[in-house]
């Protein structure tokens, strides 16, 4: 086990290097305005994923400022297809728009503004997708996982962030603050149902990262 977990998650953040000016941007405003955006082992470690598994079509349910999206949207290009994203927040659906044409990639993918739970079953039913990333509204993790599933190819890869919930998933029924205890008892649900039902692994760095392979 290692002891100093916050150290080791440094360490791991700091190998990987972002050599694009606009996009160290990007994610310095999107910290300095405390928008979560994904941190940058759990980044690695996604790019890594949808590399290997060579993506060509990605689902993001949740765009936020578009950091995240920025670097599934050129793997999706790369491979002849696009990045879908779907962001409920007005403000940071403008922002992301603003993020992507900066970078060229606003005509090559499709930036949805609207809920999820709304939107995905707007999409095209018949278009299946390699991976798709899952960081919206903790709360209901559980209908964009049911929602999404059956738009993911065989062998396609379901990436799902901040599963611990800033480790109170994992903390006594004692050690959850009230308010959030609602939100917990959902992801433990979640975390449980995929773990018996699916082919799924819980990995405990950045803040819970849970894979699903079909």
């Amino acid at each position: 086990m290692i002891e100093n977990f916050l150290e080791s998650s440094k360490y791991a953040q700091e190998l990987f290097e972002i050599d694009d000016e606009i996009v160290e941007k990007i994610e310095r405003e999107s910290l300095e305005d405390k928008v979560p955006i994904i941190t940058r082992d759990v980044l690695n470690f996604m790019i890594y994923n949808a590399n290997n598994i060579n993506a060509k079509n990605i689902l993001e349910i949740g765009t936020a400022t578009g950091y995240s999206g920025l670097f599934l949207a050129r793997i999706a290009n790369k491979n002849g297809g696009k990045l879908t994203t779907i962001e409920i927040d007005e403000k940071r659906h403008k922002i992301a728009k603003e993020n992507f044409e900066k970078l060229g990639l606003l005509d090559k993918n499709e930036m949805i503004l609207g809920d999820a739970l709304e939107e995905i079953p707007k999409l095209d039913q018949s278009k299946k997708y390699d991976f798709i990333f899952i960081d919206a509204s903790k709360g209901q993790y559980l209908k964009f996982f049911e929602m999404s599933y059956g738009l993911l190819n065989e062998n396609g890869v379901i990436f799902i962030d901040n599963l611990m919930f800033r480790g109170l998933v994992a903390e006594s029924d004692e050690n959850v603050p009230k308010r959030f205890k609602t939100i917990v008892r959902r992801l433990r649900e979640f975390i449980q149902k995929l773990n018996k039902e699916y082919n799924f692994i819980l990995l405990p760095f950045g803040d819970g990262v849970g894979l699903v392979r079909k």
